[in-house]
């Protein structure tokens, strides 16, 4: 069934005549009488009774009018909401993060918001091993990482760098160190984020390289838990600088950098290289336009 003659069809019948119709829809009358007969050939079935003077609409005519108009209805509802969704007025943003990479995105988020309100951005939580895949599935438009991804379809955008420091209580005997080996970790106990991560597990393989013990005595599922163990004294812990900005700015936790582990590392925005959806190609313009050649702490 032809939408447009479906719409000539809708005019005629609110009308009730073929000439006021056709000034409606701006069409010659044999135009619109050739739209209605068009119609009638595709359901097989007269739309008006040709013997009434009127444009009076037979049975099947009255059916067709009221399905006709929900359908041109919904037609002109999805037009809108394409148009609002070109225009940023309607959409979403997934993001995939883990907790040592959330502190990089809010700026970025708070920019784009700036330019763009209508748009939810939603920043799940997301193991970083498993990000890259999903960003190629589609199942998140966005991920952020500290490691290249060696996928080449994926493309990686800076916005901001991190590193890994060792954590201690203020009472600690390393609290006043500026800097510690990883030989001097070997009689401490260490406090652990559950979470497999690839940092992780460099970590805990550099330490198995040098033949340096980690002993880790207590694994907790969250970040500030891990901190607020640290805190209390009952272990170390080696967390990127971002994660702990508040208690080291306040004292509650003092930063320690390690010698061969605490080197700077950049937090990449990661996205498929095509296929995006209209928000998400804005929030990569703004994630490209941010970038500086200084890194971002």
């Amino acid at each position: 069934m032809d939408l447009r003659n479906l719409s000539i069809f809708l005019a005629v019948a609110k009308e009730r005549s073929f000439s006021r119709a056709a000034a409606k829809v701006n069409l010659s009358q044999p135009a619109v009488s050739q739209a209605v007969q068009r119609l009638e050939t595709d359901i097989g079935e007269r739309v008006f009774d040709r013997s009434s003077k009127n444009a009076t609409l037979t049975e099947v005519g009255r059916v067709l009018q009221q399905y006709g108009e929900q359908l041109v209805g919904l037609v002109e509802e999805t037009r809108s909401a394409i148009r609002e969704v070109r225009e940023l007025r309607r959409g979403h943003v997934l993001i995939g993060a883990n907790e040592g990479t959330i502190q990089a995105l809010l700026p970025l988020i708070r920019r784009f918001r700036q330019l763009s309100p209508d748009i939810l951005v939603d920043v799940r939580r997301v193991p970083a091993h498993q990000i890259a895949v999903e960003v190629q599935q589609g199942s998140l438009d966005f991920g952020t990482l500290t490691f290249q991804p060696p996928e080449d379809d994926l493309l990686p955008v800076p916005i901001g760098s991190d590193e890994l420091v060792l954590l201690v209580a203020p009472s600690h005997p390393l609290a006043n160190s500026k800097k510690v080996t990883m030989g001097q970790l070997a009689a401490e106990v260490f406090i652990a984020h559950n979470e497999p991560s690839p940092a992780r597990e460099h970590v805990l393989r550099l330490f198995e390289q040098r033949k340096i013990p980690l002993k880790i005595v207590l694994a907790l599922p969250s970040l500030d838990g891990v901190k607020g163990a640290v805190a209390l004294n009952l272990g170390l812990a080696l967390l990127p600088r971002r994660t702990a900005l508040t208690e080291i700015e306040t004292g509650r936790l003092i930063a320690v950098s390690v010698a061969g582990l605490s080197r700077r590392r950049p937090i990449l925005l990661v996205s498929r290289r095509q296929f995006r959806t209209h928000a998400a190609d804005a929030f990569l313009t703004v994630a490209q336009s941010e970038r500086s050649g200084a890194p971002k702490r």
